[in-house]
């Protein structure tokens, strides 16, 4: 396990300096990262900073902790406070880059009730699927409050992106793009969404978090809380859908499933039929392996053959470098024991590591 472990706790300006401190080198890594791969987009950094700039004023307004957190970030790591916005807010600002140009990019996610497991927990996780180089860290919190967090975060972003917490709450998450994602709207970010769904304590407030606001680009959020509760998420701007179990299992993939519902148009990707593929094989192995268990669902998540529909993805060296995607992190929750288990890598190589609260 290379990934880093960090405990934090106290309000997010502790939070945040103690990260920034903790994954400086991390910090820059990825900068540097982005800073090349918005590049090959088209993306110019300056324009991409301009962008996080224009945020400011609405997070310090709106989200204050959250605000205050991401500055203690930067004053702590040494980069500017544009370039640690700009990781926070890259969903926004960059997402509809990546995306209007066609970004073969890829998540699978899942959750499993406890009638379709062997022990009756709620089980949920996924394969995330980004740029292989970005650096991360396995991250708990302890809130003012007494509530403990614990997830995956990348180095820069404050909180967790995919995780659980104490209360039984957890969140995975899948991309999605709309012809009316606009970057500029100015409403709650994608990864302050995320900071503010693992700390709730319920599972009406967590969903609250997706639901309360317009987004300014679309999403889905997998949302559950032990002992049974769980949904998806399908965001567009201005619209929700909601997914339930099917057979006790529940999975999303990066395309919209009732696109019509919503009134939303996906753009045009020759991609797409992956991604329908991938959350299809997802949800069939998961059926046939009933009774899941965490390792069952492990050796699941490692399936690949070389196909555009794998659900383990390996960067391809034949392909350009802004071309190579991978599979971070692999996570599999245990909602109801409070454990994580999470490979930083594709699983098929790289073994999964237990975390708990």
């Amino acid at each position: 396990m290379n990934l880093p472990y960090l405990r934090l706790e106290g309000p997010p300006p502790a939070q945040g300096r103690a990260h920034g401190e903790a994954l400086k080198d991390r910090i820059h890594h990825n900068l540097e990262v982005y800073r090349e791969r918005f590049a090959l987009e088209g993306a110019a950094w300056p324009g991409v900073l301009e962008r996080a700039a224009l945020y400011l004023p609405y997070l310090e307004r709106c989200h204050p902790g959250y605000a205050t957190g991401m500055r203690a970030i930067a004053t702590a790591s040494g980069a500017p406070l544009e370039a640690i916005a700009a990781l926070n807010l890259r969903y926004e600002i960059l997402y509809y880059q990546f995306t209007r140009n066609l970004l073969r990019e890829g998540c699978t996610s899942f959750a499993v009730r406890p009638e379709a497991t062997r022990d009756g927990h709620l089980l949920m996780g996924q394969n995330w699927d980004w740029f292989p180089e970005v650096a991360g860290a396995v991250v708990r919190t302890t809130e003012p409050d007494g509530l403990e967090t614990l997830g995956y975060t990348e180095a820069g972003i404050l909180g967790a992106k995919i995780g659980l917490n104490s209360a039984g709450v957890g969140v995975g998450v899948n991309g999605l793009t709309s012809t009316a994602d606009a970057w500029d709207r100015r409403t709650t970010p994608f990864h302050v969404r995320l900071w503010r769904v693992l700390r709730a304590r319920t599972f009406n407030a967590a969903v609250a978090v997706v639901t309360d606001k317009p987004r300014a680009c679309s999403m889905n959020l997998l949302i559950g809380q032990a002992p049974d509760r769980v949904v998806s998420l399908e965001a567009a701007p201005d619209g929700m859908y909601r997914l339930t179990c099917r057979d006790g299992c529940l999975t999303h993939a990066n395309h919209f499933t009732h696109p019509e519902a919503l009134g939303v148009t996906e753009p045009p990707d020759p991609h797409r039929p992956h991604s329908v593929a991938r959350e299809a094989r997802l949800h069939a192995l998961l059926r046939a392996a009933r009774p899941l268990t965490v390792e069952k669902i492990q050796r699941i998540l490692q399936d690949g053959e070389g196909q555009p529909w794998d659900l383990c993805r390996h960067a391809l060296p034949d392909l350009p470098p802004d071309e190579r995607y991978a599979t971070v992190v692999s996570v599999v929750m245990d909602l109801t024991a409070r454990t994580l288990h999470l490979a930083d890598g594709p699983p098929c190589t790289h073994a999964f590591q237990t975390f708990a609260l």
